[in-house]
């Protein structure tokens, strides 16, 4: 391969060359005019011949830089090109999700190897975060949220439904005060989700008693915690009884870490959805992971099913 000509100094060239100045090309570039005056000399030096001639004070381009331009111009149109397509290369095995971190750790995470299995060419980057990411600003691929579908000027896709559950350990079911009827949950601590992406028509506490015709008159006091995750952590390690998002307690209700202690199940007006920007519909990342999320959705559904069906 031929020995190319410094590439800096190609370019202060280009733009010396375009303004015929030395000072409006320092000017563009935001260096000094003597900078400007070096690079050009390395290039001549290079060369071995001028590319500018003085004539009463102007500068002019010798007949052979001034040949040289176009050709010029188009290489750096296509080094440009090049260096698009590189980027693009670089980031097409990283996929980077936005999504709230309850969902992470409780659904998502545990899932992920499949995905990686299956993919092995794409890094799935988990950004778990409250707020709620701006695509135009934030480097984030696709995210999920939990709401009731409204993003405009996203594509939104359904994920899959919501449920409210009355969950709590094995241990509470025997002892002093066991769980037996909704009734007994006067001698239990409440766990209650206060999480920011609460639906504010999901059931609290005193809803869920009424509507089970419980009279507790406390309904609204016990443990408050602001991470869905963190209200089934408490009803894990035997803190009280939660009311809890079914997709999210599925894994600790598989491995028998928590029990459905009532039949009084409550569907949600928030779902979770798939959402992203219009100009990523086409990257085989996304693609990719829809699918698989998809494909997990529907499996959880029907095994969330399976633990109401069996309590």
């Amino acid at each position: 391969m031929k020995q190319l000509p410094p590439l800096n100094a190609l370019k202060v060239f280009e733009a010396a060359a375009r303004h015929l100045s030395f000072t409006k090309a320092a000017e563009e570039l935001h260096v000094t005019p003597g900078a400007v005056s070096q690079q050009i000399k390395a290039l001549e030096d290079f060369l071995q011949t001028p590319v500018f001639r003085r004539h009463k004070r102007a500068l002019l381009l010798t007949d052979e830089a001034q040949a040289s331009l176009p050709i010029l111009r188009e290489g750096f149109d296509r080094l440009v090109e090049a260096g698009e397509i590189l980027a693009k290369k670089a980031n097409a095995g990283r996929l980077t999700v936005s999504v709230a971190p309850s969902f992470a750790s409780k659904w998502l995470v545990p899932r992920l190897d499949r995905f990686q299995e299956a993919h092995p060419d794409i890094d799935v980057w988990v950004s778990a975060d409250m707020n709620v990411v701006d695509f135009a600003v934030d480097d984030v691929d696709i995210a999920i949220r939990y709401g009731a579908g409204r993003y405009p000027g996203l594509v939104t896709e359904h994920l899959m439904a919501e449920k409210i559950v009355p969950v709590c350990s094995p241990q509470l079911l025997t002892g002093d005060n066991p769980l037996k009827s909704p009734a007994d949950l006067i001698h239990h601590t409440l766990l209650h989700d206060s999480s920011r992406d609460k639906d504010p028509g999901c059931p609290t506490w005193p809803m869920w008693l009424k509507a089970a015709g419980v009279c507790h008159k406390t309904g609204d006091r016990g443990l408050k915690f602001n991470q869905s995750s963190l209200v089934i952590e408490a009803a894990v390690a035997g803190k009280g009884v939660a009311l809890a998002k079914a997709t999210l307690a599925l894994a600790d209700l598989e491995a028998a870490r928590l029990v459905i202690p009532f039949d009084l199940t409550t569907p949600t007006e928030f779902s979770y959805y798939t959402v992203h920007p219009p100009s990523k519909s086409s990257s085989p990342a996304v693609k990719a992971f829809k699918a698989w999320l998809a494909a997990e959705a529907a499996e959880s559904a029907d095994a969330a099913d399976a633990q109401e069906a069996a309590a």
